[in-house]
């Protein structure tokens, strides 16, 4: 895992132990950790973690877009290191800005 990857991981968890509370307190997060078998997110639990990955990397992370390229399957078996794969190759993009970068 490279080092953009590890801290991207680290900012992830606290996002899904923000949103699941109580119930991810025990639950390591690592890589190959599922959002629905093992993490049990419901889709609100979902949404609020898309708010949460709006305010934390601005419009450089689209996570509706994101899922909407899977297939059913593909959503209902999504690994953390999936999305943390998707959000450091989208804020390797030229025209990617983290949240509250003004553009020049």
């Amino acid at each position: 895992m490279s080092t953009a990857q590890a801290t991207i991981l680290a900012d992830l968890t606290e996002m899904i132990h923000a949103v699941l509370g109580e119930f991810a307190a025990d639950t390591e997060i690592t890589m190959d950790t599922t959002f629905r078998d093992e993490l049990g997110m419901e889709s609100i639990d979902v949404v609020a973690l898309a708010g949460r990955l709006q305010s934390r990397y601005g419009n450089s992370v689209n996570f509706a877009h994101f899922v909407a390229k899977l297939d059913l399957e593909n959503v209902r078996e999504l690994r953390v290191g999936q999305l943390v794969e998707h959000i450091e190759r989208s804020l390797a993009e030229p025209d990617a800005q983290p949240a509250g970068v003004v553009g020049q």
